[in-house]
Parts: structure tokens; sequence; C-alpha cells
């Protein structure tokens, strides 16, 4: 068909040419040329990446299914979306989608996979997977977090994603991983307060680092950066001479962390100042903090559900969808 519609169009083209000579004639022949190049060329952007061979969709899904198992993140890609285009109307088909984002995630292409994400939900709202689809879109979001000395717009999104995943699923499995990940974005936003914090402080802007390290203590009390706002709130309550309000601090923080460094730090900023506490500092044990366990490992991420490849003999009873 293709060759077809450029013998066509060089049959006109002679006609056209007839009316030139010499260089004429080659300058309009080059720029023919130039322009059934480029359209050559965009017709070929848009073709699939795998040449159109009408497969059973168990033998489809089942190599990208494979081609996910050994890392190949991009074949595994092209081989669901064929699942799609051949098997539109299949249940394979909307698995295929979830699985296209958990490869283009496992790939690091996060957009492409939120985008596969909205997708999903956009399509099959009340379907039972779309719980996996808005966990997708948050450990998304969640991976993407940049280090405490950055912007945090993208922390704040993973938050409102993952809260979204608990409030929406709150018994699912989906729900407990988010929990988890909750912890730790709160965690990182307690960081970006920190290091405000420590800036004002340094700076001889007291006041204000004293509301950075009561945001931490106030709204992320749970958080590996508590003690460390505590002692700097009694630090710096001490600084501006309000000596009371040292006191009271340096008290949460032997009542709540009596074994932990910056307590015993602000026993003896206290004890020097003559308000000995009366929390003796405990010897500190070798317990991390839960956080310290977490990690950000992708083999940690749960996989859409009924992941697995098609058994032998078709698709009754594998579908979870």
């Amino acid at each position: 068909m293709h060759g077809a519609g450029a013998h066509v169009c060089f049959e006109g083209e002679k006609s056209v040419l007839r009316n030139f000579s010499g260089r004429q004639a080659a300058t309009v022949t080059a720029a023919v040329l130039v322009a059934l190049s480029v359209n050559a060329c965009a017709g070929k952007s848009k073709k699939p990446s795998l040449a159109y061979e009408e497969r059973p969709v168990e033998l489809l899904y089942s190599t990208g299914a494979n081609r996910l198992d050994r890392g190949n993140w991009n074949e595994a890609v092209d081989y669901f979306r064929e699942v799609e285009r051949q098997h539109p109307y299949s249940e394979w088909s909307r698995r295929s989608i979830l699985m296209t984002g958990y490869a283009h995630y496992q790939g690091n292409q996060y957009n492409e996979a939120i985008s596969d994400a909205d997708r999903f939900i956009g399509l099959y709202p009340g379907n039972p997977s779309a719980s996996y689809a808005y966990y997708l879109k948050a450990v998304c979001y969640f991976e993407q977090i940049v280090d405490v000395n950055r912007d945090q717009a993208a922390t704040e999104q993973a938050l409102a994603s993952l809260r979204d995943v608990v409030q929406r699923y709150p018994n699912s499995e989906y729900a407990q991983d988010a929990r988890l990940k909750i912890d730790m974005v709160n965690d990182q936003l307690a960081g970006k307060e920190m290091t405000i914090g420590r800036y004002y402080l340094k700076s001889g802007q007291t006041l204000a680092a004293i509301g950075r390290f009561r945001t931490v203590v106030d709204r992320h009390q749970t958080t590996s950066h508590t003690p460390e706002a505590l002692y700097r709130l009694v630090e710096s309550y001490m600084t501006l001479g309000l000596l009371d309000e040292a006191k009271r601090n340096g008290a949460v923080l032997g009542y709540n962390f009596p074994g932990d460094p910056w307590y015993a730090d602000a026993y003896k900023l206290l004890n020097n100042a003559g308000l000995k506490p009366a929390v003796e500092p405990l010897k500190a044990g070798n317990k991390k903090n839960f956080l310290d366990r977490l990690t950000q490992d992708k083999d940690a991420t749960l996989a859409p559900p009924g992941a697995e490849k098609p058994k032998k003999g078709g698709i009754k009873g594998i579908l979870g969808m």
C-alpha cells in the first residue's frame, strides 16, 4: 500500500518536472526526496514496537511476564501493550495495563507508570485491582522524593497519595505498606524542618528556629528527628533566657527518650545552668529506630495482583480481576 502511494506521487512529480529543465528539475527532485524521507520517518515513528502478528493472548502475556522476570522492562512493556492491542476486550488486556505500569515502575519510568495507573483507574474505577493502581501511583511518587536539602514538593505529593491508599483500602496489604512509607515520608518532612531550623539557629534567628523545631515536635513526633528537635528547643530557649520553657522541653525529652544521646546532651546543658532535670539519662542501647530498618528497595514493592504467568490450558481460575 505504501509502495503504491509512492508510485502515484512519482507519476505526479513527473508531470510537474516536465515544466522544468536542468538545474531546476534537479532542485525540485531533491526537495521531493527530502519530503518523502521526512514523511517516511514520521510514519515510522508511529509504528508499534512489535510487528503485528496475531498470537494467542496467553502467549503474548506469558512472554511479557518472562521479559519482566528477566529485567527487560521495555520488552515487557511491548508485549503487554500487544496484549491490549490484539485482545482489547479480554481479561488479560485489563491485567496488562497494570503489568505495563509495573514494568515502567521497575524501569524507573515513573511518569509513564503513573499514567498507566491513572488509565486503569479511569477505565475500571470499581474493579478490585484499582486498589493496586492507587498503590502503584503512591509508590512512584514516594520513590521520587529527593534529599532533605531540596524542595519537598514530591514528598508532599507522595504523602497525599499514600494516605489516599490507606483511606480507600484500610484493610488491604497495600495500606499496610503505605503506612510504613508514610512514616518514612514524615521523617523526610521532619528532616527538612530540622535542616531549616539549624540554619536559623546558626544565623541567630532563634525565634524562627524555634518555630521549625516546634513543627517537628507537634506534627512529626513519631519520627527519628523528635529527640534532636526537643534538644534544640532546650538550647534555643536557654539562648533567649526562657529557662522555664527550656526545662519543660528537657523534661519532655527525658520522659520520652531517657536513653537517647540528645537527652544526655540536654541533661548536661540544663545541669550546668542549675536546672538539673529529675530524670537521669539512661545508657543508650543498641536498638535502632524502626525507620532505619525500612528500605526503598524495589523488591519490597508489591507486584500487581495475579502477576503470575498464564498456566497451560487457559486463563480460567487465574484471573484475580
